[in-house]
């Protein structure tokens, strides 16, 4: 099999002829992480591709490019989101665009980002060919504001607010998320029509030891609209695989993840979720894309201790429905390339 193939047969639940490596669930320059000469091809599976960048977009991945290698602004591409929606995380005063609105209307005059153009399909396809050329699979993540629904619209409004619109003012909360789904609907249609093999779904409500919304609530607002997100990628492109993510505990609606369509959930933080629990309720569906690592393991563990914990991975789940991947992000510069390096090394020899 090649990577591709590798990755999608772990992804319907197949056992693969050895399981499938993935740095994250969105684009990573691991190049620019690897010291010079310690990176090859084959070393993952599956690469993502990214919607190119506005000049608004590409004038703040300059300011980015330029702050000091410890500064921590996230990745260039989500500095570079931020612009699109008005969202000034540093700023106390201006970070949450809609914080202040006093009525729906105010909902409704604010300007959201446009979805993808037509023509950005040409550029997006390009990359896809140039993957696929290297036997890799594509993913394609939707331009947000750190999450589908559930974040963008929080951020937007303030997590106060908008945790407060979902119980006192529902027809503001729904206004907000049909325009977010609109937005994400069109962006997955773009990304399916540009033939990538998978499309990740991120949206963080889950915390330490619980979800940060009630399940009950994540199914009357959330659960329709990203039905509705998998349906449109896939009225494009019907063999088109999911990815759901969300940091922390979504236990509870990994049943509902499945029902819409998802193919597989990550990051399984071990930490936080139990994946082997996990396997043995819902089998190999859906995959486990990630499972490796807790919080603080890949900044101060040991080498040796993440291989031991990869080969505990593999001994533990099997080796059907599991992409092997760091449970949480290694684009961090505290991150030695040593431990990236000895995940990478263990999954190979593992796996």
């Amino acid at each position: 099999m090649n990577s591709r193939e590798r990755l999608l047969v772990a992804m319907d639940g197949g056992e693969p002829d050895s399981i499938p490596r993935a740095l994250s669930f969105y684009r990573v320059e691991i190049e620019e992480l690897a010291p010079p000469g310690q990176w090859r091809d084959g070393l993952v599976d599956v690469r993502f591709i990214r919607f190119s960048p506005s000049r608004e977009e590409e004038k703040l991945d300059r300011r980015a490019e330029a702050s000091p290698p410890d500064t921590r602004l996230g990745t260039s591409a989500q500095m570079a989101t931020y612009a699109s929606w008005d969202y000034h995380p540093e700023s106390s005063s201006r970070r949450n665009p809609l914080a202040h609105a006093s009525s729906l209307a105010d909902l409704e005059r604010f300007p959201f980002p446009r979805p993808g153009r037509p023509r950005d399909v040409k550029k997006l396809a390009s990359q896809v060919r140039k993957l696929h050329s290297r036997n890799l699979a594509a993913g394609g993540n939707l331009p947000h504001l750190g999450g589908e629904l559930f974040e963008s619209a929080w951020r937007l409004r303030g997590l106060n607010n908008f945790l407060v619109d979902l119980v006192k003012r529902p027809d503001w909360a729904n206004f907000l998320l049909d325009r977010l789904r609109d937005l994400a609907r069109r962006n997955a249609e773009t990304l399916a029509r540009a033939g990538v093999d998978v499309l990740a779904l991120d949206d963080d409500v889950g915390m330490p030891g619980t979800m940060m919304i009630s399940p009950r609530t994540w199914r009357e607002f959330f659960k329709p609209r990203f039905a509705d997100i998998v349906r449109a990628a896939r009225s494009v492109k019907p063999e088109i695989r999911i990815l759901y993510h969300s940091d922390g505990y979504f236990e509870p609606i990994i049943e509902d993840l499945v029902e819409i369509g998802v193919d597989a959930i990550n990051p399984v933080q071990p930490d936080h979720m139990d994946a082997v629990r996990i396997r043995r309720k819902f089998g190999t569906r859906p995959a486990l894309w990630g499972t490796v690592g807790r919080h603080t393991t890949f900044s101060f563990a040991k080498p040796e201790d993440i291989r031991r914990e990869v080969k505990e991975r593999v001994e533990a789940l099997g080796r059907s429905g599991l992409i092997l991947c760091p449970a949480y992000d290694i684009d961090e510069p505290d991150i030695p390339w040593e431990n990236i390096a000895a995940f990478l090394e263990a999954a190979e020899t593992y796996g």
